[in-house]
């Protein structure tokens, strides 16, 4: 995102008016929308809710109770969670169009649908006890996501909806945060259907991410650089970058680019009359000691706690001078996995190594030609992953 300032500020020295890099193209309306009124804009039924966590954090929770096909029965209708990944939001599951966004398409299939948020991102950036200017509001990982934010939304769901189980889709880091939970927390596992994990990353060994160019940075001076609280939010400028610079006819590749930098490519798959409400959404933030986390991850090659830095700290978050490594044999919740053979993130030789360690694995499927991002955008995904997650529901349907 940040090698498109030259570009920006170029735009904004010549004058939008002039018409310099080629005319605009139309906006969609849903850019400057929030997560419920992109759901009202395409005709479904939406509420909103927040979730309050054990330890304060506020996180807006979204619900599609119903879809449009067969809507005059609205019934009990069985739940589906999605759970986005790394600084995005729950925005992912419906920045396509209906047809070809998995939050509407599970509706339409007679799903009762839920769409979370991880704390410190656009939706979820409050605590009832700290401010977010506070450096104690940005002391989390994906631990914390993992043992306070999915169970504390999960026990929000199951209540409102009065139903014991569900099903959990689960993105990149969602799927990361799930393996935690369903892990570690025996009660938690026995509410999930099934796991549907798109894109799973567990180790980080192999990555070929922008991930792998910050563990060159060492942590003192990734602090200085980045600051102790939050990494990469979503503000005015990516705003201007969706609406003034990437609907652009001409600057639509390299915008494209900047998205596919980090998480691998595949510019045939990606619907371009979109990408201003991907751009104006993402990315949604996060903390940057989650991103320390993930840099850690990827120097030791392990599937950890976050290290606080010393075996004095370390004592007082886990009673032992080293972060406990996850079990992930320990999962026996049934799992499916969709995983992509050019994905930068979560690289098939660390899906390799994850798949033997699923003990209840019933599916996979590696799409050689699939990146990162393909599993929430692409134009194909309806028929490479969406229609299989929606037909394995169906036999599971109660």
């Amino acid at each position: 995102m940040w090698s498109l300032l030259t570009v920006a500020s170029l735009i904004s020295t010549l004058g939008t008016t002039h018409g310099f890099f080629g005319k605009l193209n139309p906006i969609s309306p849903e850019v400057t929308m929030n997560i419920s009124q992109m759901i009202s804009y395409w005709g479904y039924p939406s509420e909103e809710y927040e979730v309050v966590t054990e330890d304060g954090y506020i996180l807006g929770v979204n619900r599609i109770p119903y879809g449009k096909k067969n809507s005059e029965n609205r019934g009990q209708r069985p739940v589906v969670f999605l759970q986005h990944g790394l600084l995005a939001s729950a925005t992912n599951w419906i920045s396509n169009l209906p047809n070809n966004s998995l939050g509407f398409i599970l509706a339409d299939a007679g799903y009762d649908v839920w769409l979370g948020n991880s704390r410190g991102n656009t939706w979820a950036r409050r605590n009832l006890y700290y401010s977010p200017d506070s450096v104690e509001f940005w002391a989390f990982s994906f631990d914390e996501m993992a043992k306070y934010d999915l169970p504390s939304t999960i026990d929000f769901i199951v209540n409102k909806t009065g139903q014991k189980k569900l099903h959990y889709v689960g993105h990149s880091q969602g799927t990361t945060i799930g393996f935690i939970a369903f892990s570690t927390n025996p009660k938690l596992a026995e509410r999930i259907k099934t796991f549907y994990a798109l894109a799973p990353v567990a180790t980080v060994k192999y990555t070929k991410s922008l991930l792998n160019k910050l563990t060159l940075i060492p942590t003192f001076l990734f602090k200085i650089i980045f600051g102790n609280k939050i990494f990469y939010p979503h503000n005015y400028f990516d705003q201007f970058l969706a609406t003034e610079v990437c609907s652009r006819q001409t600057l639509d590749l390299l915008c494209s680019n900047a998205l596919f930098i980090i998480c691998g490519f595949d510019h045939k798959n990606l619907n371009m009359s979109r990408l201003d409400v991907y751009l104006s959404h993402n990315p949604a933030g996060t903390s940057v000691q989650n991103i320390l986390h993930w840099t850690q991850a990827v120097e030791s090659g392990k599937f950890q706690a976050f290290n606080w830095g010393s075996p004095v700290q370390n004592m007082m978050h886990y009673d032992q001078p080293t972060p406990p490594y996850y079990n992930l044999t320990a999962m026996n919740v049934p799992i499916a996995v969709w995983s992509g053979g050019n994905d930068w993130l979560a690289d098939p030789q660390d899906v390799d190594n994850l798949l033997p360690k699923l003990s209840n694995l019933i599916y996979h499927k590696k799409i050689s030609f699939y990146n990162h991002l393909d599993f929430i955008w692409a134009m194909d995904a309806p028929q490479e992953v969406y229609s299989e997650i929606v037909s394995m529901m169906a036999k599971d349907k109660k």
